[in-house]
């Protein structure tokens, strides 16, 4: 018999478990088994797969390469079965279904919104979930199945197996200030002026950080004196509005925030930092037709920003 028609919901979560805990006894206790029973169900499933999932050692075990694969499987179905009873206990309590939506702070303050009023006008009777963190925690999510689309800056983006992405529109950095800083206004600004004062930098492995860094290293400069690391747009206004610190941003969230009177853009040409926003999925067999027309809503707004109709 095939092995996989003999999995049931219970043994991925042991599985998810055991790769955890790293330990048969802790698992069979939570579970309420026996070790010896534990341990004979893995070696009967490893049987049928034709090859070790854990390896053991003195401290425990630990998944193998395939090992690895079958959990990510595991919790990515988990998570779908996890969505799926969201979603039909909402329709049964007479609501609607949701998607989630996973967005970088980086990413146009504007553009998400717009994109989702656009597809609510479509589907007034789905709802819509927004989450907001780095690219690498939003694509981890969408792997697993816990967010429907990604969308923020993809500089870094690695292709991967397990998703499709799509480039929205291109755009480059600016060196954003409070107004009324001594820096602003000024137009032969450099890198030496903008080394006199502290920074607000993004966290490293975020691809707005790896731009700018790409930009000092084409510049033949260290790093900049950062005094704060942070993802949160909020902070960093504030932090921004209240002291003479400088930070980044892109340009299109440099203009929005510019237009309210938070920040002005300085006269400063980065160089070797363009960047592009753009969007990721799963790819499923049987693509969902709630979830392609909301990706059409944002490639129909990233047109509309193209042609100036933001």
């Amino acid at each position: 018999m095939n092995w996989t028609k003999q999995l049931r919901l219970k043994h991925l979560a042991l599985l998810i478990e055991l790769a955890e805990s790293g330990s048969l006894s802790d698992v069979a206790r939570h579970s309420f088994t026996t070790q010896p029973g534990l341990s004979k169900w893995l070696k009967e499933l490893e049987d049928d797969v034709g090859a070790p999932l854990f390896e053991r050692h003195a401290r425990g075990l630990r998944p193998t390469a395939l090992g690895d694969v079958m959990i990510q499987h595991a919790r990515r179905i988990l998570s779908e079965v996890d969505r799926a009873s969201q979603d039909v206990n909402a329709l049964r309590q007479g609501g609607s279904r949701i998607l989630s939506i996973g967005t970088s702070p980086a990413a146009a303050p504007a553009f998400v919104p717009a994109a989702m009023m656009r597809f609510m006008e479509l589907h007034p009777q789905i709802r819509l979930r927004v989450e907001e963190g780095t690219m690498n925690e939003m694509l981890a999510q969408l792997e697993l199945g816990k967010l429907d689309l990604v969308v923020g800056r993809m500089d870094n983006y690695r292709p991967r197996p397990t998703l499709s992405s799509a480039i929205l529109y291109s755009e480059r950095l600016r060196v954003v200030a409070r107004p009324g800083h001594p820096l602003a206004g000024r137009s032969d600004l450099g890198w030496d002026d903008l080394y006199n004062y502290q920074w607000i930098v993004w966290p490293d492995g975020t691809p707005i950080r790896a731009k700018l860094d790409m930009a000092l290293t084409a510049a033949g400069r260290k790093p900049a004196p950062a005094q704060v690391e942070s993802s949160s747009q909020i902070a960093n206004l504030w932090l921004i509005k209240y002291s003479n610190m400088l930070s980044i941003s892109s340009e299109r969230v440099a203009r929005h925030f510019s237009e309210r009177g938070l920040v002005v853009p300085l006269d400063m040409q980065i160089e070797h930092a363009d960047g592009a926003v753009g969007m990721c999925w799963r790819d499923e067999g049987s693509p969902d037709p709630l979830l392609r027309s909301l990706i059409d809503c944002f490639r129909e707004q990233s047109r509309r920003m193209e042609n100036g109709e933001e």
